[in-house]
Formats: structure tokens, sequence, C-alpha cells
């Protein structure tokens, strides 16, 4: 059975890079004997189109995993086409010196997932048979930096398939002034960690703008929904910026909260005054943008906002939507 998908792949792998235009699910079926087999019904069965697809889409997946660049390309008559081009599937030559070595190394240490620490350490195995010295150690001189960017929302993983592949999605997401979900229809841009927290940017079809989510505020499951963006994708500098805006980053005023002695310290550290008020609390000024309610939040009874008038009604709204469950 391995052997026999084995052969399967490196068929389907020559025909992607082999075709000059994309082909067809249709196409692809018809020149491949397994894909043949599998779509032919069966004894005593009916057709078996549903398990040829099956076995297509687990196939063009691991042909991905292992590192192949597959397009899809949806012609003018919407049919989905497929290809793999020579050139972005090439590596270039690549010469590293010890240090930028040293820097792949750590990065390839950075992720606990187990899809994505396999893929670091295929790219590094790659990076080797590519002239990469053997003599190079990219962790010499690092042994006491061990970084890591930990995962725990169950939508990370189909979220970073999906911005890879180009697929829209669709889950349920819980603003966090409100009490429910709701359904959000979205094209993924990129997947960007802020401050110890995972946020999605991404184009909201509903909405018809561009959004950023929380992954910790998406309930159930994630799901694919067609193909093809209707929204151009920006550059990942842009998408990192807006990132930091929604998240906060970007102030163009001040605020002036109170702030229970002894907590808050993310808050402390940002704060351009700090004026002790006695009986445990302080009085901070803080700078306001998007996304400071939600932060606020997150120190419950610590945290008093005092103004402006509108940032002290989001944050109440915000934990009147928490109270309420």
């Amino acid at each position: 059975m391995a052997i026999a998908k084995a052969e399967r792949l490196m068929n389907l792998a020559l025909c992607l890079l082999g075709a000059r235009r994309p082909l067809s699910k249709r196409e692809l079926r018809d020149s491949i004997e397994a894909y043949v087999e599998a779509a032919r019904p069966q004894k005593g069965g009916s057709g078996t189109d549903d398990s040829f697809n099956r076995m297509f889409e687990r196939d063009k997946d691991d042909l991905r995993e292992l590192g192949l660049v597959i397009e899809t390309v949806e012609n003018l008559d919407g049919e989905v086409g497929y290809l793999a081009r020579r050139d972005s599937n090439r590596l270039p030559p690549i010469t590293l010196d010890a240090e930028e070595a040293a820097a792949l190394g750590l990065a390839a240490k950075v992720w606990q997932q187990a899809r994505l620490a396999g893929a670091a350490s295929g790219a590094l195995q790659k990076l080797r048979a590519a002239g990469l010295p053997e003599e190079v150690d990219p962790y010499e001189g690092h042994a006491a930096l061990e970084p890591r960017i930990p995962v725990h929302e169950a939508a990370f993983e189909p979220l970073m398939l999906a911005c890879r592949d180009r697929r829209p999605v669709l889950f349920d997401y819980r603003k966090a002034s409100a009490a429910h979900p709701e359904p959000r229809h979205v094209e993924p841009w990129a997947l960007e960690c802020w401050r110890g927290h995972w946020y999605l940017a991404g184009f909201d079809r509903d909405r018809g703008a561009e959004r950023v989510f929380r992954l910790s505020r998406i309930t159930g499951r994630v799901r694919s929904r067609g193909t093809g963006f209707t929204a151009p994708v920006p550059d990942v500098v842009t998408v990192r910026e807006t990132v930091a805006g929604w998240a906060g980053e970007t102030a163009d005023r001040s605020a002036l909260i109170r702030l229970r002695s002894g907590a808050g310290y993310p808050l402390r550290a940002k704060a351009a005054k700090v004026r002790e008020l006695g009986d445990g609390w302080d009085e901070l000024e803080i700078p306001y943008g998007h996304g400071l309610d939600a932060w606020l939040v997150e120190f419950g009874p610590d945290v008093v906002v005092v103004e402006p008038a509108e940032l002290r009604a989001d944050v109440v709204d915000r934990l009147r939507a928490v109270a309420k469950g």
C-alpha cells in the first residue's frame, strides 16, 4: 500500500510539473491509472467519484506538505485547475554564513505543534541538501535560547492551511462585546502573533471590508467555502500593520484609568504618566487606540476607566456581555 501511494504521488507530481496549463480534476483522473481505478464503478456498487475526490484531495495535501507548490487556478468558465510551476518549485543556489544558519536553526525550534515542527525540520534538511555546511551547528552558542510560540486554539491549523491555499472559510465568532457568536465568511490573508495572542487578518465578505479576528474568540469548527478570493491580498507588511492597529498598538490619543496597586504591569509599561492615589489605587495615562477596550476588560476589577467617556462605555458594554455569558 505504501509503495502504491508513493507511486501515485509521484505520478501526480509529474503531471502537475509537466503541464503547460492548469489541469482539471477530470484530466488528472483520466491521466493517472490509480485514479482511473478509483473512479471505476465497483462490482455490485455504484460509481466512485467520491472515492476519487477524497483520494485526490489527500494526495494534493500530501504533496503540499512535502513542499510542492501547487497553484489553484479558476478559468473563465469557473472550472478549477491545478498546476505546479517549475520556477516555483526550484530551489535557487543558497549560501549561508554561520550566523544565518543559526537564525534558521532557532526559527525551526520555535514551533511546538507537530505539523509545523515537521515542516521546519524538513526545511532544514532541504537546506542541508542545497549546500548548508554540515559542520555549521545552527544551535551552537544559542543553547540558552529556547524560543516558543504556543498555539492553543483549534482554529489555528485549518486557518493556516486556508491562508496558504487561498481558500475562503466560514466560522462562528464571538466579539468581546457580544453574548453570542455570529457566523463570519472570510477570505483569510495571514495569521499574526501579537503580544501573546493570535490574530487572523482577512476580508470579511458579509461586511465588504478588511477585518481582524482574535483566534481565541472563534468557536466551533472552521469550514472551507469554495475557492478563489474576491478581494486583493495586501502586502504582508500592510497586514502586520493592520493587526497592530486592531490590537491597540496604533494610538492617536490618551486615556485616563485607575489601576489597583500591584496589578496590571503590562498597562504600567505602556503608561506615559503614573500617579499614586492612595487607598491601593494608582492613576495612569496610557495610549488610546483601537482595541484598548478589549484589553482593559482582561484586567477585570483591577481597572476603572476615568476618561474618555466612550472608552468607559465600551468597557462597560464588554463586561456586561461577559456577565451574560
